[in-house]
């Protein structure tokens, strides 16, 4: 079995790698920084010896570095998940921000998964089996102060995990769209979490894995986790 995860080398990423690798997944990885994911990958095989991990360095906000990291993966066989989770968060109003935050928050956010997807899906059709998850973020589900370009491109991506559902269905290939709230991720960095105000990165790794367990007849279409005291 193996596992595409972008986005991999830290954050919630990293939690979903150690969850795929821990139930048997062969892990493929990327992550923008070549140093960051090389560190991911030695901590993980540490961890999981038994387990192939192999990663590539890639800017999946630009079309051709996920073209070439996608004919990579192909080169190790049908995945039989991928989880689009790279990503990245700039704080701001739309009609405040800085020019070209949109098309950034878009390029990263939405883009690399629309692109990795079309890259990756036809060998899952072909093999008639395969998990789809994109990282949509709460904020894919309701405006909020300072959410800005950030929510736009997280609401593209929620329309965009609908459309794939509905097409992917009649081939076997299940898709699921993740919506967590506030995550002890770097975001949050200095932030006291000894009340648990907010979740942990293992939270959301753990309801992705528990999504891939069911029968092929049941899918889990959305996952959406709060906060127990709500949104911050």
């Amino acid at each position: 079995m193996i596992a595409i995860i972008t986005g991999a080398s830290r954050g919630i990423g990293f939690a979903v790698a150690k969850s795929f690798a821990a139930a048997g997944y062969d892990l493929l990885l990327t992550s923008m920084n070549p140093a960051n994911i090389e560190s991911g990958v030695k901590k993980l095989q540490l961890m999981y010896p038994e387990i192939k991990i192999n990663s590539k360095s890639a800017n999946l906000a630009n079309v051709d570095e996920v073209k070439t990291f996608a004919e990579w993966c192909l080169s190790f066989g049908a995945a039989d998940i991928l989880i689009n989770n790279a990503g990245t968060y700039a704080p701001g109003d739309c009609l405040t921000e800085q020019e070209g935050t949109l098309q950034y928050m878009m390029d990263t956010n939405l883009y690399s998964a629309y692109h990795l997807t079309k890259f990756i899906v036809p060998s899952m059709i072909t093999a008639g089996s395969g998990h789809i998850f994109n990282m949509c973020s709460i904020a894919a589900l309701n405006a909020y102060p300072g959410g800005g370009s950030y929510s736009i491109s997280k609401y593209a991506l929620h329309g965009f995990t609908k459309n794939l559902r509905h097409e992917l269905k009649q081939h076997n290939i299940k898709v699921t769209g993740v919506y967590p709230g506030a995550v002890l991720t770097d975001s949050w960095v200095g932030f006291d979490n000894s009340t648990h105000r907010i979740m942990e990165v293992e939270d959301v790794a753990k309801m992705i894995l528990n999504a891939t367990q069911l029968s092929a007849g049941a899918t889990v279409e959305e996952i959406v986790l709060r906060p127990q005291l709500g949104d911050l």
